[in-house]
């Protein structure tokens, strides 16, 4: 009798952040209010788990208390008085509704209910159809490009100043966490000869961020940024370059794409790897796939590795990929590719899936989009020399 495999179910694995923390994530320094549509379990979740900046700094974060009643017959009306009287209280710069499983089996049309609100309120409103079946990278990137479509002012332009203004896009806690790394990044673009302009979204106040058409360049940290990209390059036409400042040499060539976009207009993704092909997999990624690229070419440019290979249940914009990479995989994609490898990179969560493989090293890289507060302390920074330090004592 046969062997009945169950896919899209994970035996040993956690699952990463959701949409709906994406959307908190992106969008909570921004003064305005975010509304979970759920029972009540997202938002602990999220405050527990996904936000490291909960207890140190004020945002608007709330849970609709969807009932069973509610839930069953469909009673938006409830929702919508609950907002509004909040809000009528509050008086924040917007309001976001963002969804959650249940909202989803209700077929709950929340863009209708973004506009009733706005409509009642005067005070801009956004839904956001999310369901927690995907990443927090569709979750925030979708906030991201929202609020910069909606709110950044059309005829900004760069000043032509004598250092290249660089915006940084997709920082979230979920992927670089609190322990430095944003601002090891504007640290970097100024030793590197750039004026930094602001940081979506961690770090830089609201006034900055609705100048974010003053800069020359803007550089995509992580997945996340790349619908903001697209959408501050149609607004203001400004080329956008793809990567993470990580390790000495990439870190360079980086800033060298930057510059160079600068000067022509032109978009830059530098994270193909130097060696074309198909990779073979000996080595193993699994993370973010901007980071985990990122991290790709330092193992290949200042290490001289070969065969590195990104395997992650993330989701990744076509652009990102290469021969060989894996995305959106399932577990049992993940106990392959780790079956052949001599090094898996990655969350410690993620030795589990090494198994049977008993000769391969494993290198701890703890994501918080992945298992949240409790390897906060193991986070390393990476951006430029640090990569090489970090990297240097494990390899």
């Amino acid at each position: 009798m046969g062997v009945l495999r169950l896919r899209q179910t994970e035996s040993v694995i956690s699952t990463y952040a959701a949409d709906v923390s994406g959307v908190c994530s992106a969008l909570y320094e921004m003064g305005g209010m975010t509304v979970m549509h759920d029972a009540s379990g997202c938002n602990s979740t999220y405050n527990t788990h996904d936000e490291p900046r909960w207890y140190d700094t004020p945002s608007m974060v709330y849970i609709s208390a969807l009932s069973e009643l509610e839930a069953v017959m469909g009673d938006e009306e409830k929702l919508i008085a609950d907002i509004c009287e909040t809000a009528a209280q509050l008086n924040p710069r917007f309001i976001a509704v963002a969804g959650t499983p249940i909202p989803m089996m209700m077929g709950t049309d929340f863009s209708g209910v973004a506009r009733l609100i706005e409509r009642r309120t005067g005070i801009p409103a956004f839904g956001f159809a999310t369901n927690g079946m995907h990443s927090y990278l569709l979750g925030a990137g979708r906030a991201l490009a929202a609020v910069a479509g909606r709110f950044c002012p059309d005829g900004i332009r760069p000043e032509g100043g004598a250092r290249p203004v660089v915006n940084l896009l997709g920082a979230t806690p979920l992927d670089f966490s609190v322990g430095g790394s944003v601002e090891a990044m504007g640290a970097w673009l100024e030793q590197e000869g750039f004026a930094f302009g602001c940081c979506w979204a961690m770090g830089s106040p609201w006034e900055e961020l609705m100048q974010a058409g003053r800069a020359d360049v803007n550089l995509v940290v992580s997945s996340c940024g790349l619908p903001l990209a697209h959408a501050l390059q149609k607004l203001y036409g400004t080329p956008y370059v793809t990567g993470a400042p990580f390790g000495r040499e990439f870190s360079r060539r980086l800033a060298r794409q930057l510059a160079s976009a600068a000067r022509d207009g032109q978009n830059r993704n530098p994270l193909q790897p130097e060696r074309g092909g198909q990779q073979s997999g000996e080595i193993l990624l699994i993370g973010e796939p901007v980071s985990a690229a990122s991290l790709r070419c330092v193992l290949q440019e200042d290490f001289g590795l070969t065969g590195v290979r990104i395997v992650t249940p993330l989701e990744c914009p076509e652009q990102l990929a290469c021969p060989g990479d894996l995305f959106q995989a399932q577990e049992d994609d993940l106990f392959e590719a780790a079956a052949r490898a001599r090094l898996v990179i990655g969350d410690p969560i993620y030795r589990r899936v090494l198994r049977g493989n008993r000769k391969a090293a494993f290198i701890r890289w703890p994501h918080e989009g992945c298992t949240g507060r409790i390897y906060r302390r193991e986070i390393p920074v990476l951006v430029g020399q640090s990569a090489n330090n970090w990297l240097e004592t494990r390899l």
